[in-house]
């Protein structure tokens, strides 16, 4: 299953989710200053992650996050409980082998992942809580070792669920 991002500029997005500014390291390999992420209000600063960051590292979907609201909308300040979910990131080295990725993927697939798509060749992958990250790991490092993809852990929540961070 993949998951689709939501690429407008929008504040307000589908059931009602908002839009959750992280400030970003420019000097990582992205060279972003900030990625937008959905959002669903919980109260006051409160908000659900409602999709798989992409470039922010230590935050997975289903993640409670705490927001200020600014001039220029609601800006990320913190995680306030895990919501259990890892997050890794697939980069698959070329357009060849991006022909290959479907056969990889089914895998990871079958174990219970999901997939949002950031560009051609950038995935971001959330692996629910109930999914054995050993597994996970395991189909990630047997597509990088096939040359379909190179992969990073970008946050890991299966030991943290319902624990403040």
């Amino acid at each position: 299953m993949t998951r689709n991002s939501k690429g407008d500029d929008q504040r307000s997005g589908e059931a009602g989710l908002v839009k959750v500014c992280v400030q970003l390291e420019r000097a990582d390999w992205h060279h972003r200053a900030t990625e937008t992420l959905w959002a669903e209000p919980l109260d006051g600063k409160r908000f659900r992650l409602k999709n798989v960051p992409f470039y922010a590292y230590g935050i997975g979907y289903d993640d409670t996050l705490i927001a200020t609201e600014t001039e220029g909308g609601l800006v990320f300040q913190c995680v306030s409980e895990s919501g259990g979910h890892s997050t890794y990131r697939i980069f698959v080295s070329s357009t060849e082998t991006l022909q290959r990725f479907p056969e990889h993927w089914a895998l990871l697939e079958r174990l219970g992942c999901t997939l949002e798509r950031a560009t051609e060749r950038l995935f971001a992958v959330d692996v629910p809580p109930d999914t054995d990250i050993y597994e996970v790991h395991e189909a990630l490092a047997k597509g990088e070792s096939a040359g379909v993809w190179d992969f990073e852990e970008a946050h890991v929540g299966h030991a943290l669920k319902g624990q403040p961070h």
